[in-house]
Formats: structure tokens, sequence, C-alpha cells
């Protein structure tokens, strides 16, 4: 009489525990590239805008800018800082005081309310800025 061994229970369990290791590395690498992916710094600075398009648009100079972007719905972010309009003109005003060669580049999505943009040009120039710059891409 011949008796099996239990070889072949061995075997399974064996790829199983490889199966969840594989599967708990998979979960790591997974959550860490989306956290990396999510707190990007240069990803953090960009609001996503379809800007219009210009033969004349060229590099600018080497100076301290502050950058306005319109979003297509309206909003108005300093930097990457939402802010309303009546905000606009005081924290543009405190850049300003530091810094009175202060360059002022507008990213204006080309589906916003040209309202919209009048009414930040219409502050840029209360606070007493004259160097506007509308950023385009190339045609």
């Amino acid at each position: 009489m011949k008796i099996g061994g239990r070889r072949k229970y061995f075997s399974s369990l064996e790829s199983i525990a490889f199966t969840d290791i594989v599967l708990n590395m998979f979960i790591f690498f997974f959550i860490s590239f989306s956290l990396l992916y999510t707190f990007d710094p240069q990803r953090l600075q960009r609001i996503e805008v379809n800007l219009p398009k210009a033969d004349s648009g060229g590099p600018l100079e080497e100076k301290e800018r502050v950058y306005i972007t319109l979003s297509e719905k309206g909003e108005i972010y300093v930097e990457k800082d939402l802010v309303k309009i009546g905000d606009l003109k005081s924290r543009l005003s405190a850049r300003f005081k530091e810094d009175k060669d202060l360059n002022v580049i507008i990213r204006v999505d080309k589906k916003t309310v040209f309202d919209r943009v009048t009414e930040v040009l219409d502050t840029v120039n209360l606070v007493g800025i004259k160097r506007i710059s509308v950023a385009v891409t190339k045609k």
C-alpha cells in the first residue's frame, strides 16, 4: 500500500504566499507613485489654461514676476492661490511695495469673458504696475 505525501499542498501554499507578496508590492508602488504625482511641486504651480495664439510672443526678461491666471470659469489665481477680485489689489500692492520693477504676466484662457480680463487689467493699473505682459503660445 502506497501512502501519498503532502507535497501538493506545500506547492500551492508557496504560490499563494508569492502572490500575496507581489500584490503587496504592487499596492505599495501604486500608492507611492500616485502620491509623488499628486504632490509634484511643478504640477501644483501650474494651472492649466488654453492660451491664445500670437506671432509676436517672445521670452521675457529675467526679473521678478507675478503670474495672474484667469481660468475658463473666470477664477483668478495669483501664482497658485485662488483670490477674489477685491483681494487682488492688496496682494499686488504688497508685492509692488517690495519691488518697483515688478513684472505681471497675465495668463488668460481663450474662453474667458473679456470683462473679467478688463477687471484684472484695471486692478493692476490702479496698483501702479507698468510692466504687464499677456502670455500666449506661438502660432
